[in-house]
């Protein structure tokens, strides 16, 4: 699904085929999670492929290595070009690109002497499909921002959002909602919350979620749609008095939610608030000129 044997990828200073490539199995990111790792979209416009916010990715994938003290630094310009690069190898024009920093053997809980960066890229849909998510509350829940670096898109994170999608997808439902050590909303396994009545959206303070480029993306397009956003702590019954709710992240893209634990939102998704946050994304990550002016309540 993610290579074949044409596949391209970019590995320590140079570009080789994926099923070439080679990685030790004492690497300290395999064994422990330290890593660091980002998710970037391509899109075919009219003036070809267009990697969205390239410079913002790159530049948290740079921090988030700093924060947990992986030694790595670039430019990320140069990481941008050689994204380009990699998807005019492969062929990619709308494409999801997964740039790595992983560090080399260690068995020690020491910082890496060793550091080695990876891209790679593949053609891939909206991760959590076209079709409205049904959520549970998860009961996992978010890490103690005390506990590690929450800013960090670091790789042994992403063991708590394996395990809440896993029990969502096991109870029959599409995909978990956390909340944070102190029962407030959170985030999704991989993306961002909002939810709304009207012209007025919330979503999550910073605290136990990571603020995502995507979520960032949002709460600038509300602002050109006329739309009130507020950031704060809030409960599940908060939620549930919502007309909308939306999930959003570089690979969920914006993905509409239809319930929360089997209860359904009272409003009608399609002419939400959300469903135009939704359109205007597409039109903005795809460079299309159109009015996104809102005009209903």
């Amino acid at each position: 699904m993610y290579y074949t044997e044409k596949t391209w990828i970019f590995l320590d200073g140079k570009f080789q085929k994926a099923t070439q490539a080679q990685s030790n199995l004492y690497a300290q990111t395999l064994h422990y999670g330290y890593g660091v790792f980002e998710g970037i979209r391509s899109y075919q416009t009219e003036k070809g492929a267009r990697i969205f916010k390239a410079k913002e990715h790159f530049e948290r994938l740079l921090n988030s290595c700093k924060l947990i003290g992986i030694p790595f630094e670039t430019d990320p310009e140069e990481l941008t070009q050689l994204s380009y690069k990699l998807l005019q190898k492969n062929g990619f024009q709308d494409a999801y690109i997964r740039p790595l920093v992983f560090c080399g053997p260690n068995m020690s809980l020491t910082r890496p002497k060793e550091v080695h960066l990876m891209i790679c890229a593949w053609e891939w849909g909206a991760y959590l499909g076209e079709q409205l998510l049904k959520l549970n509350i998860s009961s996992f829940c978010r890490p103690h921002p005390k506990s590690l670096h929450i800013a960090a898109k670091a790789c042994g994170h992403y063991v708590n959002s394996i395990l809440a999608t896993i029990e969502a997808k096991d109870k029959g439902f599409d995909e978990g909602l956390l909340l944070d050590y102190e029962g407030f909303l959170a985030e999704g396994p991989g993306a961002n919350l909002f939810f709304g009545k009207g012209k007025k959206l919330f979503t999550p303070a910073s605290g136990s979620i990571l603020k995502g480029i995507t979520r960032a993306t949002v709460i600038g397009l509300c602002d050109e749609l006329g739309l009130e956003v507020e950031e704060g702590r809030y409960t599940e019954t908060d939620l549930m008095k919502a007309e909308f709710a939306f999930y959003c992240g570089t690979a969920a893209e914006i993905a509409g939610i239809e319930s929360v634990n089997g209860k359904k939102f009272s409003g009608n998704w399609a002419e939400s608030a959300g469903k135009r946050i939704q359109d205007a994304y597409r039109n903005l990550v795809r460079e299309k000129k159109v009015n996104h002016l809102i005009t209903s309540s």
